[in-house]
């Protein structure tokens, strides 16, 4: 699954907070607080499944017949199953004759019992189900997505979404990942639609009165949360890679928005077959896109089925920004990384979610470098990296490795520990290893676990059985606790040419300084400028002699996950001696400096100076860096305008030549990382209200009134939230009549999601009331009030407490209680950090409040943080 990273984090809105993806749980109420294991004894090998969707009434109807091996006697059978009714069951030996039995559904335990009037005794039975269920109109289970095609006509398309817990919603099953089996597909279908799943179609016959009877083909053996089902008006586009149909699938007439995603996919499957030393074992693998959006997740690793929602797969010319692009590969990337990661191997348990989730991710960033080089993407694993300690600098952290016990807990494991620190982690023991052992350990953990089930624990042994020594305990330390080590410079001295480094050991901590510090062996590269780098691993405290003299850096390259504290001397000479530093370590030292910085272990100013010391003729990749530490400084003094007028202006002096520079619009041969880096600049400047970027803003808004295409374009988003951002009541007219008169869903949804960014609180409470309505439609009204939360938190978390129910029905189910979470959580207020905690005391459990308390965490940090660092800000800026 993925978590698109389009959305702004948290962090850049204000110095501490949650990354931005939805990664929640639902609050108190049926399913809760779910202990998600089944009674052990009894286990399916094969399902036939055939389903009757009434799209139009948003039910269905099922037949299910299961085949089961139960290992000992067991009084009943017991399965997940949630929103569903079970009219008639009966359960055939082997040897034998059916047997009628009674259902007893628990909606609180999201179970099924049957009884068959006396103990089922081991053996192999059919297990043959009828029962209904409901479509969904946000995406948990069978959901509907409404949407308006090419030709302006209401349309409605069907697909699922099982991960974690949700294929219970779908058939009643043994939905653990731990039970995998065979699928058989059918459904009954109106004739002129286009049906898909994880196989091809094997058959298609006349179901009488305007329907089909479609059947797919016997899938691999895989978990439940695998399965997927697509029905509407859809078309197809496919072409071959190697032995595999590769395709992408789109409501009809938006197959060529999906060529990127199509060319991608062809690309990135032989690479994929060759590393992984297993081919990819189906005959087809789609790409499927679906309308609206989700507060959860942006992608789904089906298996030879990815699902995608259109914002994150589709590409319009007339908007589609560089950054949206690249980012589309990486889902397709880590995706179809998962079809090995998760789908061909899958981890026992849900305590070892980060076996799918930072491989794939750690995958992605891989193959996306490898065959798109000049994107420079693995410069983008030190935001992953930052994203990761975000949350792990507060005492609300947790392990990557996490005891998981109930649906709240299984949802709320998505989050960036799993995904960042994972692939951060993973990053870290690749250099460790050495790629070659690391890759013939992935390769035989493939081979040894295909259609299995393993724990963190067998990847281990197979990368260490591929001669990478000493890896486990390595990673047993960084998987097995949590926190950010921090890695001291307690010395250093130049001896005939070399520099000796005495390093020491802590733990890095916004909010609990005082605690007894963990202990990992840390793998640390250390190198002074211009010399070779030497490795070691710190335990404790160690010296490290550095060839040659000068400034030097303790995470060279930045595969590690540390911290690094060095003495001030230092420091000034990194700042003389920055462009002589690799790209990779310029963004390396500017992330960790100024998080280094806020956490008060150095002054700010030092991180401040970092940032001027980037020149105009640095890296296109390096200077798009810079406006977000501006911003951020920015934001911290939003309680002193005329502070922040001096934010704005140092801005504007230092980055107005760099836009000059490369213009507003794009021009023939300019790099692969100008267009990205023009993009940051725009938003941030135009953010901060620098005259120059809001004047061109307004000129080209004006243009629309001669020339509908006037601001058409990879900044379009761009200017528009500009506007946006500073509209009066007219102006905010002038943005709904254009998101109602889109050519798209998707054009309609950003559009309309604008609406929610401005800064007049009036207009923000009428964006809200707006989202109260259909007219932005089911999955968009959640987005309108997300954008409101980004400029007025309180206002947002007011109005959705107010409206809690209405709120909820706009989410899924797996989002609910973060979604609150995220709305107050960029604040700096002790009122929200109150409110919030009300709302969690009022409404959720013990288990599924955690991420409500890591925003009040990351509230109380921010106020502290921003209450020490402002005269040292005001200070720094004032000199400037």
């Amino acid at each position: 699954m993925s978590f698109s990273k389009i959305l702004p984090l948290m962090l850049a809105a204000a110095p501490l907070g949650l990354a931005a993806p939805a990664l929640a749980q639902a609050p108190a109420g049926p399913g809760a607080g779910v202990t998600t294991q089944l009674p052990r004894g009894a286990a399916p090998s094969h399902y036939a499944i055939q389903v009757t969707p009434d799209a139009a009434n948003l039910k269905f109807s099922g037949k299910a017949t299961i085949d089961v091996t139960v290992a000992q006697a067991m009084p009943v059978l017991v399965l997940n199953a949630a929103d569903l009714t079970v009219s008639s069951v009966t359960l055939t030996p082997a040897k034998g004759k059916a047997v009628k039995g009674s259902a007893k559904i628990d909606a609180d335990a999201q179970t099924v019992t049957f009884d068959f009037g006396k103990p089922v005794a081991a053996g192999t039975y059919t297990l043959a189900i009828d029962y209904a269920g409901v479509i969904n109109t946000q995406a948990n289970g069978l959901f509907a997505l409404d949407y308006t095609d090419n030709a302006g006509k209401a349309k409605r398309a069907l697909f699922t979404q099982f991960e974690a817990p949700d294929a219970r919603r779908f058939v009643p099953s043994f939905d653990e990942p731990s039970y995998k089996a065979t699928f058989d597909l059918s459904a009954v279908i109106p004739a002129d639609q286009l049906a898909v799943s994880n196989m091809p179609v094997k058959g298609s016959t006349d179901a009488g009165t305007g329907r089909k009877l479609v059947t797919f083909g016997t899938s691999p053996k895989m978990s439940s949360y695998l399965l997927f089902f697509g029905l509407g008006e859809l078309d197809r586009a496919t072409r071959m890679a190697g032995n595999t149909e590769v395709g992408v699938i789109t409501g009809k007439g938006n197959t060529g928005k999906a060529q990127l995603a199509l060319d991608a996919s062809a690309a990135i499957l032989p690479y994929y077959n060759d590393y992984f030393g297993v081919p990819f074992p189906l005959p087809k693998l789609d790409n499927v896109a679906g309308p609206g959006q989700s507060q959860f997740f942006s992608a789904m690793e089906n298996w030879g089925a990815i699902f995608t929602f259109e914002r994150a797969l589709l590409v319009d010319p007339r908007f589609t920004s560089e950054s949206t692009r690249r980012t589309i590969y990486s889902i397709v990337a880590h995706e179809m990384a998962h079809q090995w990661f998760g789908d061909l191997v899958t981890m026992a348990w849900w305590d070892d979610l980060w076996l799918n989730e930072g491989f794939a991710s750690w995958m992605a960033t891989k193959v996306t470098d490898k065959l798109n080089p000049e994107w420079e993407m693995l410069l983008s694993r030190v935001g992953g990296r930052e994203r990761a300690m975000t949350l792990d600098a507060l005492a609300t952290t947790h392990p990557i490795l996490q005891k998981i016990h109930t649906v709240d807990e299984v949802n709320q494991a998505f989050d960036d520990i799993t995904y960042e620190k994972g692939e951060a982690v993973i990053t870290m023991l690749e250099g460790f290893a050495g790629e070659d052992a690391w890759r013939s350990g992935i390769r035989a953990y493939m081979k040894s676990h295909a259609y299995g089930n393993t724990v963190t624990d067998d990847l281990w042994k197979a990368v260490e059985g591929a001669g990478a020594k000493g890896v486990v305990g390595i990673a047993h330390d960084f998987t097995s606790q949590p926190g950010i080590p921090l890695v001291k410079v307690d010395s250093a001295q130049c001896r005939g040419g070399s520099t000796l480094l005495s390093l020491s050991q802590g733990e890095f901590s916004r909010d609990r300084k005082d605690k007894a510090p963990l202990k990992w062996n840390v793998p640390v590269m250390a190198q002074a400028i211009g010399g070779a780098q030497q490795r070691l691993i710190l335990n404790g405290s160690a010296q490290v002699t550095l060839p040659g003299c000068g400034a030097y850096v303790i995470n060279a390259g930045q595969t590690g996950y540390y911290r690094s504290l060095y003495p001030e001397a230092n420091l000034r000479s990194l700042v003389k001696a920055f462009t002589k530093l690799a790209s990779m370590d310029q963004i390396g030292l500017l992330a960790d400096n100024f998080q280094l910085g806020l956490g008060g272990y150095q002054p700010i100013g030092l991180a401040l100076d970092l940032v001027d010391a980037v020149p105009a003729s640095a890296s296109p990749a390096v200077l798009a860096e810079v406006p977000d530490y501006l911003d951020s400084a920015h934001t911290m003094l939003e309680s002193d305008k005329a502070a922040q007028a001096r934010v704005a202006a140092y801005a504007s002096k230092k980055l107005s030549p760099v836009l000059a520079g490369v213009g507003y619009d794009a021009r023939a041969g300019e790099g692969a990382q100008v267009p990205v880096l023009r993009s940051a600049l725009v938003s941030t400047l135009g953010g901060m209200g620098d005259k120059a970027v809001v004047a061109e803003a307004n000129r080209r808004f004006a243009a629309l009134a001669g020339n509908p295409t006037a601001l058409d374009g990879p900044l379009r988003n761009v200017w528009l939230r500009i506007i946006a951002e500073n509209a009066d009541a007219a102006t905010w007219e002038k943005l709904r009549a254009m998101a109602n008169g889109a050519k798209s869903d998707l054009e309609k949804s950003t559009t309309f999601a604008l609406l929610g960014v401005a800064k007049d609180e009036a207009l923000a409470k009428k964006a809200l009331d707006l989202a109260m309505t259909d007219e932005p439609g089911k999955t968009t009204s959640a987005a309108i009030i997300s954008a409101v939360g980004s400029e007025h938190s309180m206002l947002a978390v007011d109005y959705v407490l107010a409206h809690r129910q209405q709120y909820e029905a706009m989410i899924d189910v797996s989002a609910r209680s973060q979604a609150i979470a995220r709305l107050g959580g960029n604040s700096a207020d002790p009122a929200m950090a109150v409110k919030l905690d009300g709302y969690a005391t009022q409404y959720l459990t013990p288990e599924s409040r955690k991420v409500v308390d890591r925003s009040i965490a990351a509230i109380k940090t921010r106020i502290e943080t921003r209450a020490r660092l402002k005269p040292a800000l005001v200070g720094w800026f004032a000199k400037k």
